[in-house]
């Protein structure tokens, strides 16, 4: 009996890239999806002065992936952005970062599971 182990050596090899290739997919689609949310953000904040609308950022996506974590943070610093979005004893919400990050679950969702599926199958 002989046994070819071609097929497993490259299947082997494969596994042992997957992390880096799903890495480097999985930085870009957080990167993609942070943009995304901000400038949604933007579009639904209410508009007075500017102010919130211009609080609205992405936290610094060069170093994502550095320290081990790949993560982004989409915030509005105005100090009254949490009010609008969630309304006060006199004033009803006017949210903008939840429907914004809402809108973008799906399609963050759908690019995680494509790179899961890629990662696994080896391709």
């Amino acid at each position: 009996m002989s046994f070819d182990a071609s097929e497993l050596r490259m299947l082997a090899k494969d596994l042992g890239e997957a992390p880096k290739a799903a890495g480097h997919l999985t930085r870009a689609v957080v990167r993609k999806t942070a943009k995304d949310v901000e400038h949604t953000a933007k579009l639904l904040a209410p508009v007075d002065t500017g102010n919130l609308k211009g609080s609205i950022g992405t936290s610094d996506l060069r170093a994502m992936g550095t320290s081990g974590s790949i993560e982004a943070e989409v915030r509005a610093t105005a100090d009254y952005a949490i009010y609008q979005e969630m309304g006060t004893s006199r004033m009803a919400a006017q949210p903008f970062m939840g429907p914004a990050a809402d809108k973008h679950s799906p399609a963050f969702a759908e690019a995680m599971a494509q790179i899961m599926a890629r990662a696994v199958s080896g391709g």
